[in-house]
């Protein structure tokens, strides 16, 4: 397996396109880490460094923006406004015929559209969470009182810095290697590591070495859980009819049609957690513009989530649900069934049409609940933990660990695509 590694390796950077997509990948994400370091003006960290430490939901929250959240800088809403405005067109091809049409019917054209009316969206959406994470910080104390020509300028700040973090994304899919938006969340989770490493065990005493070797354990055993669940899938047996060509009759051939345990990945996480901040984003701007109950209901609420019983259950029964919602909104049964009876495919044993779009469903519905239920358990595994322990200074970040193991598979899986068709690759297979 290492002689393999090094071959590929050898491969990869002795072809000229692959070593420039590597070296962009690198310069791109580098440059993102020198911006995700320059802070908004008025912060401060005393402050800032208290909250996160005493708010797991927002320490969430950072993964997502790519670690910049934790420094407010400007880049401090990361990738998450667009991945929101992807989200909210995903549910528009439910809602809205148009987008549905684009989305599933007019090919690449109409996937360049999409992605085009997603770009757009992202503007509002970062005004939006910059708008409610500013007056939540200043209601925290984190950040001073701003004018309003400093809260503009800061708005305006923080805006381009998600549109230019979007636009970086996309450069490194199309001249990179892998998905822009996932590998700036990755490097975020990443950049992070060394900093909390480095605490815990400055923080630890000779009685705590149990707990982090058992913490150690549990962590390379969710590694290889989601490992394995990342790859794990139902096959449905696919059939073609025998096709008659002038006089010979030859044979159907046969396939198989994968449904996969994680068909959602981590966007259900993602929905759970803009719905758990948009409470407590929405009272914190009706606090600011002085409306009686909301500070005292953003202040039941902060403390509803900072019980980690109460936020691991929530925020459990979210991901689950919102797993089944979003499998049903990207895998359509009577698509597939109508697909396959248009190609002459069939699945043995059972009719086509109607009775192929149930059997499609159930399956799915069957695959999809052992898949959430395992979604949601990585993502309240340190509320588990801090739960049963009380150890705050070091929790396994289901979430970050889910994401990460996601995004470095399928990193590699290009880099191998990649290496494959490298021409260098072609004349060793000779």
């Amino acid at each position: 397996m290492i002689n393999s590694f090094i071959r590929k390796l050898k491969l990869a950077f002795g072809d000229s396109e692959i070593r420039f997509r590597i070296f962009f990948l690198v310069g791109a994400l580098a440059l993102f880490r020198v911006l995700a370091a320059i802070p908004i003006p008025g912060v401060d960290k005393t402050a800032l460094a208290a909250f996160f430490a005493n708010n797991q939901f927002f320490g969430l929250l950072n993964i997502f923006s790519g670690g910049g959240l934790s420094g407010l800088s400007i880049v401090m809403l990361g990738v998450g406004p667009y991945i929101t405005a992807s989200i909210i067109m995903q549910l528009g091809t439910i809602i809205f015929p148009q987008v549905k049409q684009a989305y599933f019917e007019e090919g690449e054209a109409g996937r360049a559209k999409f992605i085009s009316w997603s770009r757009l969206l992202t503007i509002p959406m970062a005004v939006l969470q910059g708008v409610g994470f500013l007056f939540l910080l200043q209601s925290q104390g984190v950040i001073a009182h701003l004018s309003s020509t400093a809260l503009i300028a800061n708005i305006a700040i923080i805006t381009a810095g998600s549109l230019l973090l979007m636009w970086l994304g996309e450069l490194v899919t199309e001249f990179g290697i892998g998905n822009g938006v996932s590998l700036i969340i990755l490097a975020g989770i990443l950049a992070g590591l060394p900093s909390s490493i480095s605490q815990t065990l400055f923080a630890a005493t000779a009685a705590d070495i149990p707990a982090y070797l058992g913490f150690t354990v549990l962590g390379l055993a969710m590694i290889y859980a989601v490992v394995v669940v990342s790859d794990a899938e139902r096959s449905i047996p696919i059939a073609y009819a025998r096709a008659v060509r002038g006089a010979a009759l030859s044979q159907g051939a046969a396939t198989y049609l994968p449904i996969r345990l994680l068909q959602a990945g981590v966007i259900p996480i993602i929905f759970a957690l803009s719905l758990l901040l948009l409470p407590q984003m929405v009272l914190s701007m009706l606090g600011a513009v002085q409306v009686s109950f909301a500070a005292a209901a953003a202040s039941w609420y902060t403390a509803f989530l900072s019980n980690a019983w109460n936020y691991g259950a929530v925020y459990f029964l979210l991901v689950v649900l919102f797993t089944y919602f979003y499998t049903a909104v990207t895998f359509e049964p009577h698509r597939v069934a109508e697909n396959l009876q248009k190609s002459g495919a069939f699945v043995p044993g059972v009719r086509p049409g109607r009775e192929t779009e149930d059997f499609i469903g159930k399956v799915v519905n069957r695959v999809t609940l052992p898949g959430a239920c395992f979604l949601g358990l990585i993502a309240v595994m340190p509320s588990i933990i801090q739960g049963l322990t009380g150890v705050t200074t070091l929790v396994l970040g289901g979430t970050a660990l889910l994401i990460a193991v996601q995004v470095a598979l399928d990193l590699a899986r290009k880099i191998d695509a990649q290496v494959s068709k490298s021409p260098s690759a072609n004349i060793k297979k000779c």
